[in-house]
């Protein structure tokens, strides 16, 4: 009987670990992907679109940024990768301006990281205009140029235009990545079939899906 008892117990932990493993290895509309209504359009040609929804104080984002910028150059010349900074408040805008103003001044691969460690490390904020200058003067970033990019009619058009691609994904979290204009994932997606809290098993499983939903795409291309 002990050993029966034995035998069924490890039987069961190992079911449970195959659970808090497994990828999806045939990722099913609606469980593991959504295909949106509406296709969006692209600009990415033959290349498969990808894009990131994301928002800096979002500590999952920042827990998958490691993950995606390797995926994104493993995938190389396969897709065309961009990220779209949300605001699902008006307080959530200066965050979005602050991307649009990196991208703008060419800052963007040097400061990118910087920002979600200083929220996220330092414990830092960097939400409102106020405290985002001060993240950028001790930065070395000259205070007057910043300034004339962050409230530039351009940056500003930027981010109304983020948050209308907001609208069309229908974009109800983040991270949110889309696949061509019309398929989307995430972690929160995936661990709906994936029985793990793990994020660095959510974070696997979500780029098996990606895989998967490039492959798809480029197949109709």
């Amino acid at each position: 009987m002990r050993f029966l008892q034995r035998f069924l117990a490890v039987l069961s932990i190992s079911f449970i670990a195959f659970g808090a493993n497994a990828a999806p290895n045939n990722p099913q509309n609606g469980v593991d992907y959504r295909t949106l209504d509406k296709p969006q359009q692209t600009e990415s040609g033959k290349k498969i679109e990808v894009t990131e929804f994301f928002w800096y104080s979002c500590p999952h984002c920042n827990a998958l940024e490691h993950d995606l910028v390797a995926w994104v150059k493993k995938q190389g010349d396969n897709i065309v990768f961009k990220r779209v900074p949300v605001a699902f408040r008006d307080s959530m805008v200066p965050q979005q301006k602050l991307f649009y103003t990196l991208e703008a001044m060419g800052k963007f691969d040097e400061l990118h990281q910087k920002v979600f460690n200083a929220i996220h490390v330092e414990k830092r904020r960097v939400d409102s205009d106020a405290e985002i200058l001060d993240f950028i003067v001790k930065q070395g970033i000259d205070k007057q140029k910043f300034l004339e990019v962050y409230n530039s009619f351009g940056v500003q058009s930027k981010a109304k235009r983020a948050t209308q691609l907001m609208q069309a994904y229908q974009v109800d979290g983040v991270p949110l990545l889309a696949v061509d204009g019309r398929y989307l994932t995430s972690p929160s997606i995936v661990g709906a079939s994936v029985n793990s809290r793990s994020e660095a098993v959510l974070h696997q499983a979500t780029f098996q899906v990606m895989d998967w939903l490039v492959n798809k795409a480029k197949q109709g291309k």
